[in-house]
C-alpha cells in the first residue's frame, strides 16, 4: 500500500534496529519496558529467519524512515479450519500520526488475512487507549462481547 507520504511493506532484516527502537517505545507507553528484552538479533532470527514466528508490515515514510509497524501471527486454524490473525502490536511513532499509517497498516493487515483467508483478526487494546479504540471502530472492529481476556503467568526460563 502506498500514498503520497508513506509506503506499508513487509518488514525486512534490515529494518530490525528501527523496529526495536519503536517497539521500545510501545513498551513505555504500555508500561511493560523494564521487562522488555527483544534485542535486534532476536528479531532477525523470530521474524526473518526459518520458521519464522511472526509477521512484520511496516510504514515507510517518505524520507525513508519507518514510520510504524505491525506485528501479525497466524493461528493455523480454530472450529471453521481457517487460521485467525492475531495483531501483536501496532504502533505509529509520534511524529509521524495522525497521517493515515495504522489505518494504513490495519488494512494491509487486512488484505494479509484475507490472502491467507483467516476467518479473523483479533487483538488487545488497554482499556485507558480511547484513540486506539476510536481507530478500531473506525476500521471496522469492535470489542469481543463473547470472551474475557485471561492469562497465567509462567517462570523465566533460565
Amino acid at each position: 500500500m502506498a500514498s503520497e507520504r508513506f509506503t506499508i511493506r513487509p518488514a525486512r532484516p534490515d529494518d530490525a534496529e528501527p523496529l526495536i527502537g519503536m517497539m521500545r517505545a510501545l513498551a513505555a507507553f504500555e508500561g511493560y519496558l523494564p521487562r522488555f528484552r527483544v534485542m535486534a538479533g532476536d528479531l532477525r532470527v523470530r521474524a526473518f529467519g526459518p520458521g519464522a514466528q511472526c509477521g512484520i508490515l511496516v510504514a515507510q515514510g517518505q524520507d525513508g524512515r519507518l514510520a510504524g509497524y505491525a506485528v501479525w501471527l497466524a493461528q493455523a486454524f480454530t472450529y471453521d479450519l481457517r487460521p485467525t490473525v492475531i495483531l501483536k502490536e501496532l504502533f505509529v511513532d509520534v511524529t509521524y500520526r495522525n497521517q493515515g499509517i495504522a489505518a494504513g497498516l490495519l488494512e494491509s493487515l487486512r488484505r494479509e488475512a484475507e490472502r491467507i483467508d483467516a476467518g479473523w483478526i483479533t487483538w488487545l487494546v488497554l482499556p485507558s487507549n480511547e484513540a486506539a479504540k476510536r481507530l478500531y471502530r473506525r476500521v471496522g472492529g469492535a470489542p469481543d462481547a463473547d470472551w474475557e481476556h485471561w492469562r497465567l503467568a509462567l517462570p523465566q526460563a533460565r
